[in-house]
């Protein structure tokens, strides 16, 4: 016969697995953030989300929540000695909705809501302000065998086209974003993601951007290296150095077939110039509102590019210094700063790191991690948003054709 398991036994069972689960290195209290303010209804007041540092401290927290529900799930943990809760609980949310890619089950991104119910438990009767009502989080690559082959084809798209939209798992995030600002108002909503996920994060925020949606955009270890990247680089440089090469043979020739003439030349007017992008998007008057936050590591290939000086236009050195400055465009006129930024770029300023520690998720919310903004035009941002800027001359010009 079979042996029956006492109510007694399965408690002993779920309080072992407990103690497991506390011990975990995953674990909130093992692995988390030191000396976090606890919410309560001094935030109704001065709200702990207006700090940048404590903001930055959450939502990576709410990120390693979407590492570890995958995990739990492989690992097949109960909702009594689960990982993931203990890294949105202690901020007053839950969670809502979990993205879950259809080819292989596994849980890739999550939507976390502002919990209401918790927060007055504790005598925080309304939101502080800062802290958004939903938060859509995005995890990387996680090299687990359940996991692994799925996320390694995405890792692959990326490098090989610089761009997640064919992937099942960008129409998912888009849907999903789309939803919490339909809901809840954009400026109400936040994305964010690490690694991988900070690549769909930029790509599904970016496309909302593009019909003048504007969500708050967390990119943690953004990937910044791809094989169509490197050959446009080698396109720029062979076309830098045939424009050299004509230019010692043209003697007195037309001005307007000079490339370097502002006035004239195959350049003149067709945007190929990232700083004519620049320019453009300057001008279009809500251009501004859509501000990513990018934060980088020198030591971590993936994503170091951001701040390579090749990378970087006239003024692509990064600054040093304690000041908060963002990543400026030019202005449309005069030379002066516009005040608009393209991004913010966070870099962290610790000496040279190993790979996986200056890739890891756990340095954004370390106490010891000292953030410096960077101060350059980055070529590679432009890159980025590049498709950005032109849906942004676009309107300009559809909107100088109306009548008034």
């Amino acid at each position: 016969m079979a042996k029956l398991v006492s109510d007694g036994e399965i408690s002993n069972q779920n309080q072992v697995a407990k103690v497991e689960a506390e011990a975990h290195p995953y674990a909130f209290h093992v692995s988390g953030p030191r000396n976090l303010t606890t919410l309560n209804w001094r935030d109704l007041i001065n709200s702990s989300w207006k700090d940048p540092n404590y903001k930055k401290t959450v939502i990576a927290c709410f990120i390693q929540a979407v590492y570890l529900l995958e995990l739990d799930r492989q690992e097949n943990r109960s909702q009594s000695n689960a990982l993931a809760p203990h890294w949105w609980i202690p901020f007053k949310y839950k969670l809502t909705k979990t993205l879950i890619d259809e080819r292989d089950g596994s849980i890739f991104g999550a939507i976390l809501e502002w919990d209401r119910s918790a927060a007055m438990a504790d005598l925080v009767l309304i939101r502080p302000s800062g802290a958004p009502k939903a938060v859509l989080v995005l995890r990387g690559t996680l090299l687990k065998g359940p996991t692994i082959r799925r996320d390694i084809e995405d890792d692959l798209r990326f490098l090989a086209w610089e761009s997640l939209k064919g992937s099942v798992r960008f129409n998912s995030a888009l849907e999903a974003l789309r939803s919490a600002c339909d809901a809840y108002g954009s400026s109400n909503v936040c994305v964010a993601g690490h690694s991988l996920g900070a690549g769909f994060a930029l790509q599904v925020g970016k496309a909302l951007a593009k019909e003048g949606i504007y969500v708050d955009t967390h990119l943690f270890n953004p990937p910044s290296v791809s094989i169509a990247m490197s050959f446009r680089n080698i396109g720029e440089k062979a076309e830098f150095l045939w424009k050299k090469v004509k230019k010692s043979f043209v003697s007195n020739s037309d001005p307007q077939d000079d490339p370097n003439n502002p006035n004239g030349g195959p350049e003149s007017g067709s945007g190929s110039n990232p700083s004519s992008w620049m320019t453009r998007f300057t001008s279009w008057k809500d251009s501004g509102r859509w501000v990513p936050h990018l934060y980088v590591n020198n030591s971590d290939y993936i994503c170091c590019s951001y701040t390579d000086p090749d990378h970087g236009g006239d003024n692509g050195r990064a600054r040093g210094g304690d000041e908060d400055k963002e990543n400026v465009r030019p202005a449309s006129g005069g030379g002066s700063s516009s005040g608009q930024t393209a991004a913010k770029l966070f870099v962290v300023t610790k000496e040279k790191q190993r790979f996986l520690e200056a890739h890891g998720l756990e340095q954004w919310w370390s106490s010891d991690a000292e953030l410096q903004l960077a101060i350059h035009n980055s070529k590679l941002i432009t890159r980025q948003l590049k498709s950005l800027y032109n849906a942004a001359s676009t309107q300009i010009t559809q909107g100088k054709g109306k009548p008034k």
